[in-house]
């Protein structure tokens, strides 16, 4: 397989190169913050299999709350995205609950490569917790597996479906905060050329990919514009290198605004966009991705501060974990439901960032459009 896939649009005047249930968020997620402001070793940090670190209530004794751990994909729970939100969900709930992480609270096991996915779950099993989330779609024919030998444990796999009685599937509508992201594009370039970089590609990334494209479609359309989307893969969710060497390639060719869809390989584009700003001689913006990357847009010029994130699309993973891990608190574990959260549920979004005026009113005024139901997202790209 090729390490970059790419494909390109242009977009303008106009041409191109190149059954659920919906629910909305439990009332303990609406009353949490989002934690989001929306990809080591095989098994947890030293502290989890043996239950050495806090694995007692604060009292000194066991707690009576079901327990949840959290396996990772390979980002990891540090990769500033999808795996992070996840974590802090999880971290909120404990906090809310007054338990602590450990064995008898809440702990995350974490994945190098996908073969960890199935002994990481057994060890969360093993060490006796009774709600157990797979964070990502690599995670769900583990998931699948593991959850029907073991019925009476709750499974929630997020970004995926899985069929079960045990088990609650949770999916964004990822294309709608997408296609925000790219009306806040098609506003915001002056090269009139923008990039999109991709992990892995499959279902889940074709709707970050199809509704920025979509979005940028619309946008330039309303402005007049004739804008080239630059569309490539990674091959990867954890391959900061590989994101950095297409974000300069993107950079290096004229785009100004790069929307990133790749878990931690997208640090690189961060890296590369940071080193560029820095000079002084090259203005380019970043598009974050799942949860608010604003902090990592921090830069100096002439001891001045600034920020290149010009936006991020954001994805309630933290809070939907904290929501299924409190309904098995209170005895209603969805298992067996299909969850989706879009636009109207608040399960996706996108941050004001350093987004103009100009900008902020044709992404709130589609928004609108989206949640009326008078505009309708594509999942997949255009061939």
């Amino acid at each position: 397989m090729k390490a970059f896939e790419n494909k390109n649009y242009f977009i303008g005047g106009f041409s191109i190169m190149k059954k659920a249930k919906l629910f909305g968020f439990g009332a303990v997620a609406m009353a949490s913050v989002l934690l989001l402001g929306a990809c080591g070793s095989s098994t947890t940090d030293s502290s989890s299999a043996d239950g050495s670190n806090a694995a007692s209530s604060e009292a000194g004794g066991t707690t009576s709350l079901p327990t949840a751990a959290l396996i990772t994909d390979t980002g990891g729970v540090d990769d500033r995205s999808f795996n992070q939100s996840a974590w802090e969900g999880l971290e909120a709930w404990g906090k809310a609950n007054n338990v602590t992480r450990g064995n008898e609270g809440y702990q995350y096991f974490q994945s190098s490569n996908e073969s960890d996915y199935i002994p990481n779950i057994d060890q969360a099993l093993n060490a006796g917790f009774s709600t157990i989330f797979g964070i990502g779609y690599k995670l769900q024919p583990a998931v699948a597996d593991q959850a029907s030998l073991n019925p009476e444990v709750n499974f929630a796999i997020i970004d995926d479906i899985v069929e079960g009685d045990n088990v609650a599937s949770a999916t964004f509508k990822d294309q709608e905060a997408a296609y925000l992201a790219g009306i806040a594009a098609a506003y915001s370039t002056t090269t009139n050329k923008v990039g999109f970089i991709g992990g892995v590609k499959g279902e889940v990334i074709d709707r970050f990919e199809a509704g920025f494209a979509a979005g940028i479609e619309a946008g330039a359309k309303e402005l007049g514009k004739e804008i080239t989307l630059d569309v490539q893969y990674a091959g990867d969710f954890s391959a900061p290198d590989k994101g950095r060497t297409i974000a300069k390639g993107m950079y290096g060719t004229g785009a100004d605004i790069v929307y990133h869809a790749s878990g931690a390989t997208g640090n690189g584009v961060f890296q590369e966009a940071k080193s560029l700003n820095e000079t002084g001689d090259q203005v380019v913006w970043v598009i974050g991705v799942d949860r608010d990357q604003s902090d990592e847009g921090n830069f100096k010029l002439d001891g001045e501060d600034k920020n290149f994130t010009l936006t991020s699309t954001t994805k309630a993973v933290g809070t939907v974990v904290q929501d299924l891990a409190q309904k098995a608190v209170e005895g209603n574990f969805p298992g067996g439901e299909h969850v989706v959260y879009g636009l109207k549920e608040d399960g996706v979004g996108l941050t004001d960032g350093q987004l103009s005026a100009e900008a902020l009113d044709a992404v709130a005024k589609a928004r609108e459009q989206i949640v009326a139901g008078e505009i309708e997202v594509p999942e997949t790209p255009a061939k």
